[in-house]
């Protein structure tokens, strides 16, 4: 028979049919084992394309360093191999994958504007921009401008820098100037009464820039979180089953042994604008970043700050991790360092303030608390000054050892938990603590305590060269950092230091408390092993031994009884 036409026979056969025809099987299968046999080898070629593009989807993936794909790179590769056709390709090939790599990380460069990498010092100049920005409000504010200038509590910086620099203490002219926009910008955002520059507190990876303001009368921010509403929220914890200490009494039928540990009482922080809180702070890191508004301090944090030493990280949201543990993070250690320099370091000469009719008119033993500039001060000449230290006072309160400038007696909060109590058992009332009792308020520099035989303070003139123009400065030997400038009506403070106070010992932390003892031994506290089968039986059998004699000594004493009865 004559073969068919190839054009036919495609025409006239499906497209299996075909492949059957073309492919090389062997004549003794039947249609049926050839059409199975198509399938197979067709699945077979769908199963190597999708691994192909399995694959080459992988090559595809960009990596996330240099935002480069392993199939464009293989590409270019190969491409540059078969371009240059180099010898021995096989061992050169890593160091042509290197070039071709550099090619993408050429910088474009211009003959006229070159591409430089912006530093830290530009990208802070950048910012410090806004601080050197007339705003338009400026420009067109006139004579009422004028006016709001001389009400305005931004202090005069730049002065205070001029005093400081005679006497060698200072930031530099540039930076105070600096410092001195940044306080104008706080000044226009809060409705401050107060505004003075602190001083500067270094820390490891950046600094803090201090300012000490009071708010006008009623424009205090009281968006605080009270102590009684943190208590309130400590009653409502849960544990990890979701239940309550209530709760969790209820269903354990065996109770632990209660613990007669009673924690101390928590002493309350002082309220806004007195003590601790007289003033409120704001830090920065560099002038034109934001400024931070820092806590109210509490004394517990006083407490904990007087037996650590941590140098500051620059971080606000740091925590602090020292032994004792701290209660807060950097941010309430630094507001609480900041109120033990100021109350250790704020000091006038003598005479600059005084105290109002009110506080002069205050029973004896109470705290005086404010005072008032003296306007009839003419001013102490400087070889006065730097002759004796009684020329000098403290114009801040002192800080007790509970953490407060005004004692506050733990016991009074409770004597209503003790009237409760007697009603149950009779207990003794605690015993009435000793109050602590500080130096007052202007209390003269020449009454503070040597420490290791090294004098608190250490006063100097300016120049010995020309007397007559000279300032007077003293130097905190305590606090080494502190210095205050007095020359005819005018003084300042300011701290430039690390934060630390100064120990005549290296620090060493605090030895841990003594481990609690253990409960007293009882019934309710000492183990016992569980008894055995045997031992449980004879136990029941003695109790019902002692249920049945029980039981015929009731009835012999009922027959008694009875048998009195009839005899009467």
């Amino acid at each position: 028979m004559a073969e068919l036409p190839d054009n036919w026979r495609q025409a006239g056969q499906s497209e299996s049919e075909s492949k059957m025809q073309q492919s090389d099987f062997p004549s003794s299968m039947s249609s049926q084992e050839v059409l199975v046999q198509v399938e197979t080898e067709n699945n077979l070629t769908s199963a190597n394309e999708i691994m192909i593009q399995n694959a080459k989807a992988y090559l595809l993936q960009k990596s996330t360093v240099s935002n480069l794909n392993l199939y464009d790179h293989l590409s270019q590769v190969m491409t540059k191999l078969l371009d240059e056709r180099p010898n021995n390709a096989v061992d050169i090939i890593e160091d042509i994958s290197k070039k071709v790599k550099r090619t993408q990380f050429d910088k474009k460069m211009d003959t006229l504007h070159d591409e430089y990498e912006s530093s830290k010092a530009y990208s802070l100049a950048e910012l410090q921009k806004s601080l050197f920005a007339k705003t338009v409000e400026a420009e067109e504010g006139g004579a009422d401008h004028e006016e709001e200038v001389v009400d305005t509590p931004l202090p005069n910086v730049m002065e205070m820098a001029y005093y400081f620099q005679h006497t060698g203490i200072g930031l530099g002219t540039d930076e105070m100037y600096r410092i001195l926009l940044a306080l104008k910008q706080l000044v226009d955002v809060y409705p401050l009464q107060k505004c003075r520059f602190w001083g500067k507190i270094l820390g490891i990876n950046a600094n803090y820039i201090i300012a000490e303001v009071e708010y006008r009368e009623g424009e205090e921010d009281t968006e605080e979180v009270g102590e009684e509403e943190d208590a309130e929220g400590k009653e409502d914890e849960k544990d990890e089953f979701g239940r309550t200490e209530e709760e969790e009494t209820e269903e354990v039928e065996d109770k632990p042994p209660a613990s007669t540990y009673k924690p101390p009482p928590v002493i309350p922080k002082e309220e806004n604008r007195s003590g601790t809180n007289k003033y409120t702070y704001f830090a920065c890191s560099e002038p034109a970043k934001p400024w931070v508004k820092l806590p109210p301090v509490t004394p517990a944090q006083i407490t904990i700050a007087r037996k650590i030493k941590k140098f500051f990280t620059g971080n606000l949201e740091a925590s602090v991790i020292s032994y004792p543990p701290f209660p807060g993070n950097e941010m309430n250690y630094l507001r609480a360092q900041i109120a033990r320099i100021s109350a250790g370091t704020q000091i006038s000469p003598l005479g600059f303030y005084q105290f109002g009719e009110e506080e002069e008119e205050e029973e004896e033993g109470s705290v005086r608390e404010n005072y008032e500039e003296n306007v009839e001060f003419e001013g102490i000449a400087t070889s006065e000054l730097l002759d004796s230290m009684a020329n000098w006072v403290h114009h801040t309160q002192h800080i007790l050892p509970q953490g407060r400038c005004v004692w506050f007696n733990p016991v009074q909060n409770k004597e209503e938990d003790f009237e409760e109590e007697e009603e149950e058992e009779e207990k003794e009332a605690p015993d009435e603590p000793e109050p602590e009792v500080g130096p007052p308020l202007l209390t003269p520099l020449s009454e503070d305590a040597e420490v290791n035989h090294i004098p608190p303070w250490v006063v100097k003139a300016s120049t010995h060269l020309i007397p007559q123009y000279a300032i007077a400065v003293v130097r905190s030997n305590l606090w080494p950092g502190a210095y205050t400038f007095a020359v005819g009506k005018k003084f300042d403070n300011i701290y430039f230091g690390w934060g630390h106070k100064y120990s005549p010992d290296n620090y060493s932390p605090p030895t841990a408390p003594p481990v609690q003892p253990e409960f007293a031994s009882g019934p309710d506290t000492t183990e016992v092993d569980d008894p055995t089968v045997e031992e449980e039986q004879a136990l029941r059998a003695a109790m019902e031994e002692r249920l049945a004699a029980a039981e015929e000594a009731e009835e012999e004493e009922e027959e008694e009884e009875e048998e009195e009865d009839d005899d009467n």
